[in-house]
């Protein structure tokens, strides 16, 4: 029997080749390309120089840089030929996790005049991981009383890839007692199912060995395996029950530990100790998971121990157990989904492009004196920046791309007058209340020659005695020049 599912993305076959894609987009500003994941050391990505309109000679003389976020080591840019190569290994998995989309976002920069390129290159996933199960071996345990339809609940395998390569296909070995079913629609839930299809008979077959395998859709296929021991328990003929089979619940990151995440409950129809139930996580699961939470094992209340933040996991699965006390235990299970609430407690980030800021006093309104680039950890509204200067000064700030802005020359300069200024940006977020960081920096005049020398007055009277020798002095007189070291 079989059972597939994966993600929603659709499933798009991998072009293993070196370059993929390059496209320059003239509305947009931006340069398009794209490589597989695990390419080696040299590999041709595309020809950044030439699709930027640049010329060879004038790239290192214009100071031409690529600079990057993530992991700048992986793309280098040769100044010979204009070519973007792979630099080191790029680990789609290690750079963007599951995400469907994974790009590595550079930034062209070149000086005189300068000019900004954004550059995205997409980074296509290849099958190089195989499904993993969370353990090799499970144990499980049913009494043989139980009804036909019961189901013992499993953890499913997981898959680091993306899109088809993640598209997993169950396959459990043939047998006359159990089936492998899929749980409801819910696409949080990656758990499966044993489904019982035959009355069990401890006497007759007191244990059960199946062996579940998984295969993803990749060319080639990897599999994964988990083998099964169903141990079929006597007596004790109820097992706990929970008042709802998945509770849902929203918890804001950043909770102090000792928050109670909910409360589940299961409840038995058997008398004395095959009747009281003790809780506990399931033996699968993940360290993440025991390490944020605890439950406690006589009320069933689930609480924080742990760093809760929005920024390192959205959302958690936990599969709880409620067993009895009777002499061969019987256990019902339950999921909790425990969705991760966002509040504004990262400030924003603020970074000049520039170290060094300087501008001529004839320069024209609307030359760029440097680039800003702005970012929030945050999700949402909380990590919507704005920038803004303070105090007045004679530049504006406009915002070029996403997040950046270009710090531009508003209104005519005079080094005479003012021959350099303190400016400060002030980025914000748009949090409840929101968050916001400074960054100060000095803009200095540069001089031009536009002002010509001034004589102390400009009428002199002099009065010269007969019979002077030659060469004697007559007067001195004295000009000034405002421009810079007398220009």
């Amino acid at each position: 029997m079989e059972l597939s599912w994966g993600s929603s993305q659709e499933s798009q076959h991998l072009l293993l080749s070196f370059l993929l894609l390059a496209v320059w987009e003239t509305g947009s500003g931006q340069l398009h390309y794209s490589v597989p994941e695990e390419a080696k050391h040299g590999t041709f990505v595309g020809r950044i120089a030439q699709d930027l309109g640049l010329e060879l000679a004038e790239l290192v003389p214009r100071l031409f840089r690529v600079a990057s976020k993530e992991r700048g080591d992986l793309l280098e840019v040769n100044l010979q030929n204009g070519i973007l190569f792979v630099n080191s290994r790029v680990d789609r998995e290690e750079l963007c996790g599951r995400s469907a989309e994974c790009s590595i976002h550079l930034e062209v920069i070149v000086d005189r005049p300068l000019q900004v390129f954004h550059v995205e290159v997409e980074v296509k996933d290849i099958n190089d991981n195989p499904p993993v199960f969370p353990a090799t071996q499970k144990n499980l345990f049913i009494a043989e009383s139980r009804p036909l339809d019961t189901r013992l609940p499993l953890e499913g395998a997981s898959d680091a890839d993306v899109g088809a390569n993640a598209l997993l296909t169950y396959r459990l070995s043939p047998n006359e007692y159990f089936s492998l079913e899929k749980p409801a629609d819910d696409e949080r839930i990656k758990g499966l199912g044993l489904v019982l299809r035959k009355p069990l008979d401890r006497e007759e077959t007191p244990k059960i060995f199946l062996e579940l395998t998984v295969t993803d859709g990749g060319k080639p296929e990897l599999t994964g395996t988990v083998h099964l021991l169903i141990t079929v328990l006597d007596a004790n003929d109820n097992a706990p029950v929970f008042d709802r089979t998945l509770y849902a619940v929203k918890l804001p990151e950043n909770v102090p530990n000792g928050t109670m995440v909910i409360k589940v409950n299961a409840s038995d129809l058997d008398e004395g100790l095959n009747g009281e139930v003790i809780y506990s996580f399931s033996t699968d699961i993940s360290p993440n998971v025991e390490s944020k939470f605890h439950i406690d094992l006589f009320t069933g209340q689930i609480i924080v121990q742990g760093n809760i933040d929005f920024e390192e996991c959205k959302s958690y699965e936990i599969l709880v157990e409620g067993t009895d006390k009777g002499q061969l235990p019987l256990s019902g299970h339950c999921r909790v989904i425990v969705e991760v609430e966002d509040i504004n407690d990262n400030v924003p980030d603020l970074e000049f492009k520039s170290v060094s800021l300087s501008i001529r006093e004839n320069a024209q309104l609307g030359t760029v004196i440097t680039l800003i680039s702005v970012s929030d950890r945050d999700s949402g509204v909380n990590g919507l920046v704005t920038c803004s200067l303070n105090p007045p000064v004679p530049f504006k700030l406009v915002s070029t791309f996403k997040n950046y802005y270009s710090l531009v020359l508003d209104s005519a300069l005079d080094r005479e007058s003012a021959s350099g200024y303190e400016v400060v940006v002030t980025a914000r977020d748009g949090g409840s209340p929101s968050l916001w960081t400074t960054a100060t920096v000095s803009v200095e005049v540069a001089d031009v020659n536009d002002n010509a020398p001034v004589f102390a007055q400009a009428e002199y009277t002099v009065f010269v005695k007969e019979n002077n020798p030659p060469g004697s002095p007559i007067l001195t007189v004295c000009a000034r020049d405002a421009d810079a070291k007398s220009d």
